[in-house]
């Protein structure tokens, strides 16, 4: 029992001064995002983690968080980080992620792999994430205008649970890593283009962004429901047009035989390797 009561008293003060921690950095500063709120929300953790790993990142730099720029129809598109460094402008897609994902640049969606025990595994589908940066590029270069010359860098961080198993890419536009690969991945480009900006040049882009991160509860919920309400669009679309077990395209054929010959149905693209078939 006692040894139950020590481990508890342990478990507490071990949280409390990672709280503290906690709340002298600027994540917290900028965002109030309370410790157990991040603690246990695996999206707001890997934010804080991008951040974490970056901080040591040598050069001046400024930091913003959940920027929620607004696009031409009046809704808004949330960067999860931008690191604003006098060698440009990171911009960071957070993926909390665990098993195998595959995927290519041009994609529309990529593929993650998870066992499921007995040498099976479950494929799940989700949003090519380079598409989804290169939106926010796109509308972060509009917000900027005359300074969207400036250099921009697109990199998209897995958690350090999952392992990048076939990743391709063709531009050179942008980096897909680990999160533990973060610090050396950006190092290693701040290296090679070598400083582009000023330290005026990165404070006057903090001040003209850092509006976009404080906006109110009600704007991030309508934020919320418009995201909500275009993935349920696109999970409709998806259901009906990609095929659920290997996410091929589904195509209308006509049987040649048997006692449906003559009626349509959906077949697989990448039929005879896979033989899912809806019948309309």
């Amino acid at each position: 029992m006692i040894m139950f009561i020590l481990a508890i008293i342990i478990a507490f003060t071990i949280y409390f001064i990672k709280k503290k921690q906690y709340e002298k950095t600027e994540y917290y500063l900028q965002t109030k995002i309370p410790y157990g709120s991040v603690r246990f929300d695996k999206g707001r953790l890997g934010e804080f983690y991008t951040y974490k790993y970056l901080k040591t990142l040598e050069g001046y730099k400024r930091f913003l968080f959940n920027v929620y720029l607004p696009k031409e129809n009046g809704e808004t598109t949330e960067i999860d980080v931008i690191l604003l460094h006098e060698t440009g402008i990171y911009v960071f897609e957070s993926k909390n992620y665990s098993g195998w994902i595959f995927g290519t640049e041009t994609q529309q969606y990529w593929t993650q792999t998870l066992p499921v025990g007995k040498g099976k595994s479950q494929k799940t589908k989700f949003f090519n994430p380079i598409i989804q940066n290169k939106v926010h590029l796109k509308w972060l270069q509009q917000f900027l205008g005359a300074e969207s010359q400036l250099p921009f860098y697109s990199y998209i961080v897995f958690s350090d649970r999952c392992t990048l198993k076939e990743i391709t890419l063709t531009s050179g536009n942008h980096f897909v890593i680990n999160r533990y690969n973060i610090l050396t991945a950006v190092q290693s480009n701040v290296v090679r283009v070598g400083k582009q900006l000023e330290q005026k040049e990165v404070d006057r882009l903090y001040e003209k962004l850092y509006p976009l991160t404080q906006v109110s509860e009600a704007q991030k919920l309508i934020h919320i429901a418009n995201v909500q309400q275009k993935q349920q669009t696109d999970t409709a679309n998806t259901a009906v047009m990609r095929c659920p077990r290997c996410g091929g395209t589904l195509v209308i054929r006509i049987a040649n035989k048997g006692e449906r010959k003559g009626e349509r149905f959906l077949g697989c693209s990448n039929y005879p390797k896979c033989r899912y078939i809806k019948n309309l």
